[in-house]
């Protein structure tokens, strides 16, 4: 008899090994190589071919006919926001986030209201049984005739039923459940997901199926699984939120069809997700009047303006070195802008621990939220609070420059439609642009000039180059 032969797959990277490894010499992560059996070679069955057996054929790029296909709209429209303005048919979309954060009840919830609209859709779970699902959907109000829920994961009996059933949409929750009965390797594993990721993808592209797929995350928060999963699907959308509160956040981070960063606020509840309308009313609702360490930013995500508080804490180090701590905002960045402040503002801040926070449990990342960072830092440093009705907009260069950003006349808007007097803007994006409204709005040049425009000029400690 022949000896099987195998090899060795990093479930994180996808490397190949033909021995066991304790370290994954690509990814360099431990205990990540999972032995799998080699597999004969043997026909292509992932030709495209339709569920009415059409195959696709070649075809010069001016005779490929182009129809206007509309989006289909469901009911949650934070959902249709970051899917680029609806579900868009034939597409795949992957979804990831942590255990428990309500991924299934979104998609539940989102199959109800896509059956509503007259589409068929089949609901396939590897994790729940049928009676367990229905018992969530009474629970959240769902209920359509064109809604169906088939627990399996074998993918040759799923692919049966959608050639009887010829779905609309198809939900796969979770794609690590799923398995080819032709593949000789765990469920979950790297050649597993390959291969039903490839499955489905057939599906989706040959017969105009949508497909939404769940994914499970590592510990590290990115999809479990190759990463070669999140090329092949069109969009991949992040379910973020703390478990303790209520809030949860919905961010594209690849989309073919739509703009990536997009952000979609939910709240979550007993009849299950609702949707946040004004999230900065959300993010500044506890904040405190006369609080020192506190700077409002205007950040886009997305399409979206977003007003976010900015909290630091500094105070001085009890060790040798000075902690830097960041949450919501990237580290690396607060060590930059704490840097340029004591080379260009004159704060000795290498013997302070720092502490900074994007309230709310938002996570920014744009170049735009530096100045914001910085004035809540100097606040904190010099014991002065910010008014309360100022916001702050601008990206800070290391020679202490405010630079200019983008889409600055929609930020302005939305400060002022929430009712804030000032705000601080590069001076360079004034050019050409004549400010309207009520609020007041601020050029700064230079990280000096706008610490002392917000401090009112009172501090003596901030170092003010009247060259600039």
């Amino acid at each position: 008899m022949a000896k099987i032969k195998t090899q060795f797959l990093c479930s994180n990277c996808g490397y190949i090994s033909p021995k066991y490894l304790g370290r994954c010499p690509n990814c360099g992560e431990w205990g990540t190589l999972v032995e799998e059996r080699i597999q004969p070679d043997t026909p292509d069955r992932k030709s495209r071919v339709s569920l009415d057996g059409e195959v696709a054929k070649v075809a010069k790029i001016g005779d490929v006919s182009t129809q206007d296909t509309p989006r289909v709209k469901v009911q949650l429209s934070e959902l249709n926001r970051v899917l680029g303005g609806g579900v868009v048919p034939g597409s795949m979309v992957l979804i990831g986030g942590d255990p428990g954060i309500g991924k299934s009840t979104l998609l539940l919830q989102m199959s109800g209201q896509l059956a509503q609209t007259g589409g068929v859709v089949l609901y396939v779970s590897g994790e729940e049984s049928a009676v367990q699902i229905k018992m969530r959907a009474e629970r959240l109000g769902v209920g359509a005739n064109d809604f169906y829920l088939y627990p399996e994961t074998d993918m040759s009996l799923i692919r049966k039923q959608v050639d009887e059933l010829k779905p609309n949409f198809l939900i796969i929750d979770s794609i690590q459940t799923m398995q080819e009965p032709d593949v000789q390797s765990a469920i979950g594993s790297v050649s597993q997901v390959r291969e039903v990721t490839a499955e489905l993808l057939q599906i989706a592209k040959t017969n105009g199926i949508t497909v939404f797929i769940v994914g499970h995350v590592t510990k590290e928060g990115s999809i479990a699984g190759p990463k070669m999963l999140e090329h092949m699907v069109d969009t991949v959308l992040y379910f973020e939120g703390d478990l303790h509160h209520a809030y949860r956040i919905l961010r594209a981070v690849k989309n073919r069809f739509g703009s990536t960063n997009e952000l979609g606020i939910f709240e979550m509840q007993t009849q299950g997700l609702t949707e946040v309308a004004n999230p900065s009313q959300i993010f500044l609702e506890e904040r405190i009047e006369g609080a020192t360490g506190s700077a409002i930013v205007v950040s886009m995500e997305g399409t979206r303006p977003i007003l976010v508080e900015m909290q630091a804490l500094i105070t001085p180090s009890v060790f040798g070195n000075a902690q830097r701590t960041a949450s919501g905002l990237d580290r690396n960045r607060v060590s930059l802008i704490m840097a340029v402040l004591e080379k260009r503002a004159n704060m000795l801040l290498q013997n302070q621990d720092a502490f900074l926070k994007a309230a709310g449990g938002v996570k920014l990342d744009e170049p735009a939220i530096d100045l914001a960072v910085a004035v809540a830092v100097a606040s904190s440093y010099q014991d002065k609070e910010t008014q309360l009705g100022d916001a702050f907009i601008g990206e800070i260069g290391l020679t202490g420059e405010i630079r200019r950003v983008n889409r600055v006349e929609e930020r302005v808007a939305e400060a002022e439609k929430l009712g804030f007097k000032r705000v601080f803007v590069p001076k360079n994006n004034l050019q050409g642009w004549q400010p309207t409204g009520d609020i007041e709005v601020i050029g700064v040049a230079t990280i000096s000039e706008a610490l002392q425009k917000a401090f009112n000029g009172k501090s003596s400690k901030y170092r003010i180059n009247s060259e600039q």
